[in-house]
């Protein structure tokens, strides 16, 4: 009798210390499997850099090789660049006063013609559609240009506005040229490369620009 009760407490401590190791491996499993669920496609987003839009389309094969949603971004910014600065150039060959200035805007003018003409056909070539309107944030700048009321002012506000735009997209420019494995993206940032650091030379040079502003 005693026996037979021992065996059962045996079996019933072998019983539970099985549950309790396929608990603990269900935990396991589903520990592994929650992050994967909840956090997947926000870990492919969030592997873009900050400021990027993910149009959701992922990567796609093209002849000229395979074309990311970094890539896409950038193409699009470089048409965006084009619908606000090439208005300011020609704005600033009306109101500027100062040699630089005028300069200033016949680069612009002639590097966003220019990069208009590439981005058009490589919008064309990849299947990339392209805005057509400047964004809220840059027709906010090109308002705070055409609102200006004196050619001191508009000056003022064309040259750092148009700096700071351009410095911020020189960065992205370096990258997507040294990470892009697509060859039609990569000559479009080879020469906005050159252009963009033209115009933050002729920008620079109109002695407008407030250099402590542009770290801020």
């Amino acid at each position: 009798m005693r026996s037979a009760i021992v065996s059962r407490s045996i079996a019933s401590s072998r019983t539970l210390g099985t549950g309790l190791i396929i608990g603990a491996l269900a935990m396991t499993l589903a520990a592994i499997l929650i992050p994967v669920q909840l956090f997947g496609e926000s870990s492919a987003a969030s592997s873009l850099p900050p400021g990027v839009t993910d149009d959701g389309k992922g990567t796609v094969s093209t002849q000229y090789g395979p074309l990311t949603a970094l890539d896409r971004d950038f193409v699009r910014k470089v048409k965006l660049a084009g619908l606000w600065e090439l208005p300011s150039g020609r704005e600033a060959q009306e109101r500027g006063t100062r040699d630089s200035v005028k300069t200033a805007g016949e680069h612009l003018i002639e590097g966003h013609t220019e990069l208009d003409r590439r981005v058009n056909e490589v919008g064309r070539a990849l299947g990339v559609d392209l805005p057509t309107q400047p964004n809220e944030q840059q027709q906010g700048w090109l308002n705070e240009m055409n609102n200006a009321s004196s050619s001191a002012e508009f000056e003022r506000v064309f040259a750092n506005r148009l700096r700071a735009a351009h410095g911020k997209v020189f960065s992205l420019v370096a990258q997507i040229r040294a990470q892009s494995r697509n060859s039609m993206v990569r000559s479009l940032a080879t020469r906005a490369n050159t252009i963009v650091l033209d115009h933050i030379t002729v920008l620079e040079n109109t002695g407008l620009v407030d250099f402590d502003a542009l770290n801020n």
